[in-house]
């Protein structure tokens, strides 16, 4: 994130802006509907701005070169359509500590503008650090077809009780579950609804709001949360809702920081997780922070790579729980055998190929040694192994031991669905080459004839992905 968004006080003084044509009327109805007061410099000698006598009122037709116009109480410099005029300009705001938007210019603009969506009260921004105006429209007209019309009406609402309110509950968390029953009750929904006097009467009525608050304080509950191999679109809605709604986050370090983006701000996150050869807090005190965290009344979150049940140690954590008779909830996520299988297109099963499907973990030599790979030799069978990356060696030597074919194809895909993702491809006998081809994991292994379909690997084409396998059974 390169630009910080922020709101600016238009009733702090004047935005000065400078420009020609049509750009400068464009931006001038954008800021004089913000109900900015504006200084504005025509240097095409054009003063037909087109505006309402309402807005011409807060609007100073300006005079004379604006580069040496006065800037004392100036708040923003805004140059559209001014050419050569806003470069200079811009190094003029920017010498006197001044924020300045030259449109379309980001090199000498320090601000920009966002797409907005204005509820009154609730004024969402959507950006993209000024490369695309277009995408950034369309994310705004999406969440103008979520917004409620009046929801505007309703921060007004709550901003005009909110600090008589808040005086009377000291305690931050029961403030926001306060607000969080009146927005999400009656009261919010009849503002909503237009009704804002039963809305009024109807919170002026609550005499004791710490005891409105406690009287929805939901009981202390974990929910045990997948949150994918990494992309945080990947997130189901239920997840996401967890993250939203809770009060303290107990994560893996498998887990993305774009996911971590996800929590709500004032969320308390606890890391939890442990990386190969590394030390960790150890899943009994795992197992014990969640329970005291939830029989204190929070809403904890144990957030996991991939899927809870799917080599994340959720069984144990459920049995825990339900021993300290703690409420929780379990939100299943993509894990990472099925988004490493999408992410380089390879089909875990396939007709008449491919009918059954074996996951298994080999996170180290001694795991793998301790596998009955007997099982797993029949050439219709694809084993995907998860933490496979040390054991490749072990895992190699099972099959072989086994049975199956040295020429068996094999895929490593590393860190699936991430922007770095990475995979390589070749057959068993292969295998420790192939995880050294990879710049670190986590990875997983996939093991079969299946990789013959592969129909990705970021950088191949498919018709790269068969020869390699050629080569590789020479």
């Amino acid at each position: 994130m390169r630009f910080l968004p922020v709101f600016l006080d238009l009733k702090a003084g004047p935005v000065v802006l400078i420009g020609a044509g049509e750009l400068l009327r464009a931006k001038l109805r954008v800021l004089a509907a913000a109900g900015a007061r504006l200084r504005v410099h025509a240097i095409d000698g054009n003063h037909d701005l087109g505006l309402g006598s309402e807005d011409l009122a807060r609007i100073e037709i300006a005079a004379g070169d604006p580069l040496r116009a006065d800037l004392s109480g100036v708040i923003a410099v805004v140059c559209a359509g001014a050419g050569d005029v806003g470069v200079a300009m811009s190094a003029r705001a920017k010498a006197a500590g001044l924020p300045v938007n030259v449109m379309d210019d980001l090199e000498h603009s320090s601000f920009i503008f966002p797409a907005i969506v204005d509820r009154g009260d609730v004024v969402v921004a959507v950006g993209t650090g000024g490369t695309s105006p277009v995408v950034a429209r369309r994310v705004r007209e999406k969440i103008e077809a979520l917004l409620p019309a009046r929801i505007g009406e309703l921060a007004e609402f709550i901003g005009t009780f909110r600090k008589s309110i808040n005086e009377r509950i000291a305690e931050f968390p029961l403030r926001r579950r306060f607000w969080e029953r009146v927005i999400d009750g009656p009261i919010g929904a009849a503002v909503l609804a237009g009704r804002k006097s039963e809305a009024d009467a109807s919170l002026k009525a609550i005499a004791d709001p710490t005891a409105f608050a406690r009287a929805d304080k939901p009981e202390g509950s974990v929910a045990l949360v997948g949150a994918g191999p990494g992309d945080p679109d990947l997130l189901t809605i239920k997840a996401l809702r967890a993250l939203q709604d809770a009060d303290i986050v107990f994560y893996d370090e498998l887990v993305s920081p774009e996911i971590l983006d996800r929590i709500r701000r004032d969320t308390t996150r606890v890391a939890v997780g442990r990386r190969v050869g590394k030390p960790g807090i150890g899943q009994d005190a795992i197992n014990r922070r969640m329970i005291e965290a939830a029989q204190s009344g929070q809403r904890v979150v144990r957030l996991k790579g991939g899927d809870p049940f799917v080599f994340g140690r959720g069984g144990e954590e459920v049995e825990a729980l339900r021993a300290a008779g703690v409420a929780y909830s379990i939100i299943p996520g993509i894990t990472a055998g099925l988004g490493g299988a999408a992410d380089f297109e390879v089909p875990l099963t396939y007709r008449h190929e491919a009918t059954r499907i074996t996951f298994l973990t080999a996170h180290k030599a001694r795991d793998a040694e301790n596998v009955d790979w007997s099982t797993l030799t029949d050439t219709k069978m694809t084993v995907v192994v998860y933490m496979g990356m040390t054991a490749a060696p072990a895992v190699r030597a099972g099959l072989f031991a086994a049975g199956r074919s040295p020429e068996t194809p094999v895929g490593v895909f590393a860190r699936v669905t991430r922007p770095d993702a990475q995979g390589a491809i070749g057959t068993l006998r292969d295998l420790p080459e192939l995880v050294r081809r990879i710049h670190g994991g986590p990875a997983i292994l996939i093991i079969g004839d299946v990789i013959r379909h592969a129909g990705s690997l970021r950088r191949q084409t498919p018709k790269q992905i068969i020869s390699d396998l050629l080569d590789a059974a020479e």
